[in-house]
C-alpha cells in the first residue's frame, strides 16, 4: 500500500492531506505526486509532498528490535 501526504498553506493556515493507493498502483501514486508538484511550481501553497509505503504482507514488525544475549554479529574487515 502507498500513501501520498502533502500540506496546503493558505492565508497563514496549513492543512495536511493524505491519499491512499493500492500496492499495485505505484505509477498512479507517482503521477498524483507530480500533479501536486506542478501546482507547487505554479505558485500554490502546496508543500511537503511525500510518499510512503507499507507492505500489507510484511513478515516482521517495522522498526528496530532489541537483540538477545546470543546475538554475536561482527563486521569482518580485512
Amino acid at each position: 500500500m502507498y500513501m501520498v501526504y502533502w500540506t496546503v498553506y493558505h492565508n497563514g493556515h496549513s492543512a495536511a492531506h493524505a491519499k491512499p493507493f493500492d500496492t499495485k498502483d505505484m505509477v498512479p501514486a507517482m503521477a498524483f505526486m507530480e500533479q501536486l508538484r506542478a501546482r507547487q511550481r505554479a505558485g500554490e501553497g502546496v508543500r511537503f509532498i511525500t510518499m510512503v509505503s507499507e507492505h500489507p504482507d510484511s513478515v516482521g514488525h517495522p522498526g528496530v528490535d532489541v537483540t538477545g544475549p546470543d546475538y554475536d554479529w561482527k563486521k569482518r574487515r580485512r
